[in-house]
């Protein structure tokens, strides 16, 4: 077994992905997706608590929301500060060439109630996350707590359309087009 290749995450969520797949997340193993990867377990345990986290990116989609609010102009309103965040997230990680691997990732947490509860656990956090940030930007607590909430409904409803077969689209208009469509709502300026 090759001791050292780059990206050793990676590597660990396309074998769960896989494995999952193949013989579902109940039947697999830490040991069978580190075996796969091609690496150990210790190595697995370097970057995932356990093998429900291997699917959730280690917190990166948060962190970059939560960068793409803080950069962003700031004349820029409480949503529209969201809205540049989900573009940044668009550009650097939901690529074309991770649709893919997403709309699977999709299936798989679909099928299995504990990663759906996973899901759901995460969402609360990066909505939580939101807020911070757009309280460091000094939106008033209120505001802030709808503008997530909000935000955090425009992700899901971007992200659905991006996994899903018939679209070619990238992430970043597909958000802007949920945004534009909660303003027409009239609930929201």
């Amino acid at each position: 077994m090759a001791r050292w290749q780059p990206d050793a995450p990676g590597r660990l969520a396309a074998a769960a992905l896989d494995l999952f797949e193949e013989h579902g997340y109940e039947n697999t193993t830490v040991i069978e997706i580190a075996e796969r990867a091609g690496l150990t377990k210790s190595t697995f345990f370097r970057y995932f608590p356990d093998k429900r986290e291997v699917l959730f990116g280690a917190g990166t989609i948060t962190g970059l929301l939560t960068e793409g609010i803080a950069s962003a102009p700031p004349a820029a309103g409480p949503l529209d500060a969201v809205a540049d965040a989900l573009d940044a997230l668009g550009r650097t990680f939901f690529a074309s060439d991770r649709r893919e691997f997403s709309r699977r990732r999709q299936a798989v947490l679909n099928a299995n109630t504990e990663l759906r509860e996973r899901e759901a656990l995460k969402r609360i956090d990066l909505t939580a996350a939101m807020i911070e940030a757009l309280e460091r930007r000094g939106v008033p607590i209120s505001t802030a707590r709808v503008t997530a909430q909000l935000g955090s409904l425009v992700w899901e409803i971007a992200y659905d359309q991006w996994i899903d077969a018939t679209t070619g689209e990238d992430f970043g208009p597909l958000a802007r087009r949920a945004l534009a469509d909660v303003r027409a709502t009239g609930v929201v300026r």
